[in-house]
């Protein structure tokens, strides 16, 4: 008999997450019956960092992530069908390194920092794209006897049936495609672009939202004012590259803080956003108390069990969120600090569990069992810190933002204030469980895109994906000095004749300027996509952006991504028909997955993800 002729994969994407789905693929290789299956790899940007870990980038930006909470291998954690194929986390890869016990090459300019790493550093993107590298490298050496790679530094720019068209003029003819997307980048919306009009038409500069790392802001001239709408993680990329990026430098006190010495070559940055203060700094301590049980209250089966057809996030969803986020900062709080409680946790956690959230029982409960209110979990504050408050100038303002600021600091690195680990552990169990209500299709349409899509998704990305503690303690002695202004919370910006001009809710009073930046990445939009492939097949129908269906109604709303069928990754098309041979992962489709790596034994959705994907092709494979 003669032998089949081998099977061809083209994965759209050699990032983290298509880097994760050929590692499964080596893991799971039984599964293809003795056919070849080989592998084609198509990114412009290296195979392993991708384009937003590529080494060639400012060594000034850093991960958000301590070094012991990333990895990019299973363990046993992991609710899987296939085999577990375990692996170090980013700290023992540098720690193994450093001590030769592991061959990996590191570029020279990230040696000494890879050889001084410590669990509570967060790493350079620099060092975690040779992290990365190595992990590519380690899968390839892994992959079986009958997979094959070949790597493609291009960029797919058309599917047309099982042709793959690249960049530089070559084709695949692939039996199937996986596309491996990250963040979409996305066209300037309608707002963006009444805005960008409005730049050319007096001369102004408008920045939209997208990559800091791939945004040229060489137009922004020395000691302009420029208006940033963002406080988040894109907000701190941008004030490094246009502070210490542009030849400033920051000193460490002897006393604590820093001075920031300029260069002259910065602008004066404006930055405000809804809450009007930076996401919080990461978690310097690890918990005091006994391990959390997680999750306790926010679980498939509670889920199964909330009432009605179309639950409202808000209302139906978030009191049981919320209770799991208290369940886990009173775990903590309890058992790693009992002299600040007046009840057994024993009696408490019972108590607890029959009452609903924010009850008049469950207030009482608290407010007998947690004598010191500092000690009680007020998640409104938490959320909005400065909602209803007002100052009578733009100083006083940022006098209580400077305050805030280093509150947060001293909490951050406090182990004292450990519960606030307990809320953080909880919030990413919650993050976890998410796709499985997404899965069940329950929520309400508008509820699940502006309330879970939208404000929840950025509550959690402001409690527990903040910058690392030393960022803070830059902007704060940015201010110090003049180079950055805190323009408010609820900021507007307006375009006033030949200015934008920006206000606040915070306190009275204007600024104007020539320049605004958008400081966040463009949310999901398979319409507004930039890439010219995803344009193709959105146009040809072949690709759609997901709606999300009232289950009472049946009305319609458009999340903005990419619609595949979660259970399997397939994609779905105009018509909502799977496509037998195409598939995409990534946290702006249907599945909403989170980061391509991940912290270790967490039974991360990406990690699943890849796995039913990859079973799923090798299942065409061997048919």
């Amino acid at each position: 008999m003669a032998e089949r002729a081998p099977f061809t994969l083209a994965v759209v994407g050699a990032g983290p997450r298509g880097v994760g789905v050929l590692e499964r693929l080596g893991a799971n290789a039984e599964l293809r019956r003795d056919r070849r299956l080989e592998v084609h790899l198509i990114d412009p940007f290296p195979p392993g960092p991708g384009r937003v870990w590529r080494y060639d980038q400012s060594p000034l930006l850093r991960m958000n992530s301590m070094p012991e909470d990333v990895t990019m291998f299973t363990d046993d954690s992991v609710k899987m069908a296939g085999p577990v194929r375990p692996g170090p986390t980013l700290l023992e890869w540098a720690r193994k390194v450093r001590d030769g016990a592991l061959d990996a090459e590191v570029p020279p300019d990230v040696v000494a920092e890879l050889t001084a790493l410590d669990s509570f550093d967060f790493p350079t993107r620099r060092l975690q794209s040779a992290y990365l590298t190595w992990v590519y490298r380690k899968i390839l050496g892994d992959l079986p006897e009958g997979i094959d790679v070949v790597e493609h530094a291009a960029r797919a720019v058309g599917v047309d049936g099982p042709t793959v068209s690249l960049s530089d003029g070559t084709t695949v003819a692939a039996d199937a495609v996986v596309f491996t997307v990250g963040h979409l980048d996305a066209e300037p919306d309608e707002r963006e672009r009444e805005l960008v009009t409005f730049a050319a038409r007096h001369g102004l500069a408008y920045y939209p939202a997208g990559y800091t790392a791939d945004v040229d802001y060489s137009g922004i001239a020395p000691g302009e004012t420029v208006l940033v709408r963002g406080f988040g993680l894109a907000f701190v990329d941008l004030m490094l590259l246009l502070t210490e990026g542009r030849g400033g430098r920051f000193e460490d006190l002897p006393c604590g803080g820093l001075r920031y010495h300029p260069s002259g070559a910065e602008p004066v940055l404006h930055v405000g956003s809804r809450r009007g203060v930076p996401y919080h700094a990461k978690i310097g301590y690890r918990l005091r108390g006994k391990p959390l049980r997680l999750p306790r209250f926010f679980d498939a089966y509670a889920m199964d069990d909330l009432p009605g057809e179309a639950l409202d996030f808000r209302a139906d969803v978030w009191p049981l969120i919320a209770k799991e986020l208290a369940w886990g900062y009173y775990s903590e709080l309890f058992t790693g600090h009992p002299d600040r409680v007046r009840m057994d946790f024993v009696v408490f956690a019972d108590t607890f569990a029959d009452l609903p959230w924010d009850s008049p029982g469950m207030r009482d409960l608290i407010a007998r069992a947690v004598p010191a209110e500092a000690d009680r979990l007020d998640l409104d504050r938490l959320d909005r810190p400065m909602a209803g408050r007002a100052f009578g100038s733009a100083e006083e303002f940022g006098k209580e933002l400077r305050e805030y600021v280093e509150a947060d600091l001293a909490r951050r690195a406090d182990q004292e204030f450990s519960a606030d680990l307990g809320a953080f552990m909880a919030l990413l169990s919650v993050y976890g469980q998410l796709p499985v209500l997404v899965q069940k299709g329950r929520l309400d349409a508008s509820s699940q895109v502006s309330d879970m899509d939208g404000w929840f998704h950025g509550f959690f990305s402001y409690y527990a994906s903040g910058p690392p503690p030393r960022r803070l303690e830059e902007l704060l002695a940015l201010h110090q000095v003049g180079v950055v202004s805190f323009a408010g919370a609820d900021m507007r910006v307006t375009a006033e004749r030949d200015a934008f001009v920006a206000s606040s809710a915070s306190y009275p009073g204007t600024v104007s300027a020539r320049t605004l930046v958008e400081a966040r990445l463009p949310g999901p939009s398979v319409t507004r996509a930039a890439d010219g492939l995803l344009q193709q097949l959105r146009d040809a129908g072949e690709l759609a952006e997901e709606t999300v269906a009232d289950p009472v109604t049946g009305a319609l709303l458009p999340s903005g991504r990419i619609h595949t069928r979660v259970s399997d990754s397939r994609l779905l098309d105009g018509t909502g028909r799977p496509h037998p041979h195409r598939f995409a992962v990534g946290p702006h489709t249907s599945a909403r997955s989170a980061a391509a790596f991940t912290r270790p034994r967490t039974n991360a959705s990406s990690f699943r993800q890849n796995d039913a994907v990859a079973r799923e092709i090798l299942a065409l494979v061997s048919g």
